[in-house]
Formats: C-alpha cells, structure tokens, sequence
C-alpha cells in the first residue's frame, strides 16, 4: 500500500488491462480515475535504475521505443506490477503511485520527453 504526495490516502488500481496488442495499458483505479497509457511512454518512463538511474541527474533518455510493446504483467504484493515489454526490460516495479502520477502528469512528462529527445538528438523510431 502507497500513498500519493497530494493525498493521505492509499492508491488502489481496480482494472490494468492490455490494449491495442499490448502497446497500451488501460488502469482503473478505485475512485474512478482512468487512464490509457501507451507502452512507449511507460518504457520510456520506467521507474528502473537503468532509466532513472539513482538521482535525478542520472535519468537517462532511451530512444527508439515507438514501436515497443508489454508482453507480461505481473503483480508485486498489492502496492505494485511488474511490466515486461518486447525489448525484454523488465526491472522496473510500476506502483499505483507511480503509474497514477504517469496518468495524471502526462501532459507535462511526455513533452519534457519529446523535447529531451530532440536535445539529444535522439529518435523516438
């Protein structure tokens, strides 16, 4: 069980569901909230050290994921799943914290990505 900054209360997922192929995760969580997150964007922000590295300075920009896919879901305890995408990553643990925040925050997330990637020199093919 985890908790949101804004909120006191625990965060629980009612439904994860692949789409599209699995190139889309649909979540549902109990108070209603809902969202469709494609498997790009949460490869792209994997909660592993590999992406994140272990400071915030260390976040590394992965490239050339527009085509990835989930291929595997598995639960951690109740707080938490396990993705593995096609590329075969699989280390990083997506929390219902985490991924509501990816839910609700990708508005912000994926354009500081898209801009990264182009500093960088990066393509998302």
């Amino acid at each position: 069980m985890t908790e949101t900054d804004s909120k006191t209360s625990p965060v629980w997922v009612e439904e994860i569901r692949l789409t599209d192929a699995g190139r889309s995760l649909d979540i549902t969580f109990e108070d209603g909230q809902k969202h469709q997150l494609s498997a790009e964007y949460l490869r792209v922000e994997s909660p592993s050290a590999e992406v994140q590295g272990h400071s915030a300075d260390q976040k590394t920009c992965v490239g050339g994921k527009a085509n990835v896919a989930i291929i595997k879901i598995d639960p951690v305890g109740n707080y938490a799943v396990r993705l593995t995408f096609d590329d075969m990553h699989s280390t990083g643990i997506f929390s219902w914290d985490y991924l509501l925040k990816l839910g609700r925050d990708r508005d912000v997330i994926w354009p500081a990505y898209l801009e990264r990637l182009e500093t960088e020199g990066k393509s998302r093919n």
